[in-house]
């Protein structure tokens, strides 16, 4: 009997072991998803320094917008020479696009320009991807909208940026002419990709919905575009974006309504078509807001 009972006790010091085992797994996971949605919702803040546009001589002032949900915004502001302002909308963790502001300045374009919510010098306690950032999107628009002489909106928007514009012009009519930079298609496709392990999706799914109070699928800017129309957008991606989906833009264009331009090139990493095709970018991305918005 003495073998059974010793076959006995190692099964159940065996069983012991394996559930201790898994159960340090299980925790281990959960805490790396919980620390990684709290990352997430909490990027890393980066303040833009105005050097490029002195340096382009480009005049701008600074100013505060403040959103319906009450977060302060900090923003900068270039008058209009042709009646036309362009609202201009960074990425995730990223801060005010002075290159894109430079662009649009040195062409005679009005300028707008904030930190999302939670990012650079605006306050915010967190950033939801592109949901709560329409409101900082619709105090852009609203000061834009309450500046002298101004008759046409047209917004820029970069990766977040973006997806957010998609949904506020899909919103707001006053929005004119959307150029939309390397945007994802869904929040939750975006998600997956940058969650490689499919153990921890569900728990920062259920971290990041608990936490900021946000579905993922309120943020599908592939749903929203289509609502755009007759109003032009013009999607722009380069097909090594490794930071989303890389068919992200061709699906977007495929759903969006007339008038839609698409601009695609091979070996260009997310965001950067600009600085690799930095002429056309600026002849197509100006000859766009021309068009739509001067009627030239």
């Amino acid at each position: 009997m003495r073998p059974i009972a010793g076959w006995q006790y190692l099964a159940r010091l065996f069983f012991v072991f394996a559930f201790s085992l898994l159960a340090a797994f299980v925790g281990m996971i959960t805490w790396f998803s919980y620390r990684q949605t709290m990352d997430y919702l909490h990027p890393a803040r980066h303040t833009a320094s105005g050097a490029l546009l002195q340096a382009n001589g480009i005049e701008f002032q600074k100013v505060e917008l403040l959103t319906e949900d009450n977060v302060r915004l900090s923003a900068w502001y270039t008058p209009s020479q042709n009646g036309a302002v362009i609202l201009v909308a960074h990425g995730y963790g990223d801060k005010r696009a002075e290159n894109f502001y430079a662009l649009f300045a040195n062409h005679g374009y009005g300028v707008i320009a904030w930190d999302f919510r939670a990012h650079g010098e605006s306050d915010g306690d967190f950033c939801s991807l592109g949901y709560y950032e329409v409101l900082d999107a619709k105090a852009a628009l609203e000061f834009a909208l309450d500046q002298p002489g101004i008759e046409h909106i047209g917004a820029w928007g970069g990766s977040m940026g973006a997806v957010t514009m998609i949904r506020a012009t899909a919103q707001y009519p006053e929005i004119e002419a959307l150029v939309a930079d390397s945007p994802f298609v869904t929040l939750e496709e975006e998600m997956n990709l940058r969650i490689p392990l499919p153990v921890m999706r569900p728990l920062i799914r259920f971290f990041g919905e608990r936490e900021s109070g946000i579905d993922l699928d309120w943020v599908r800017p592939v749903d929203d575009i289509a609502r755009i129309s007759p109003r032009p957008v013009f999607i722009i991606q380069g097909t090594a974006d490794g930071m989303v989906p890389p068919d992200s833009a061709q699906r977007l264009y495929d759903a969006a309504g007339e008038p839609r331009q698409l601009w695609l090139e091979d070996d260009v990493p997310h965001l950067n078509m600009y600085a690799y095709y930095k002429t056309r970018y600026t002849d197509r991305v100006i000859k766009f807001f021309d068009e739509y918005l001067l009627k030239k």
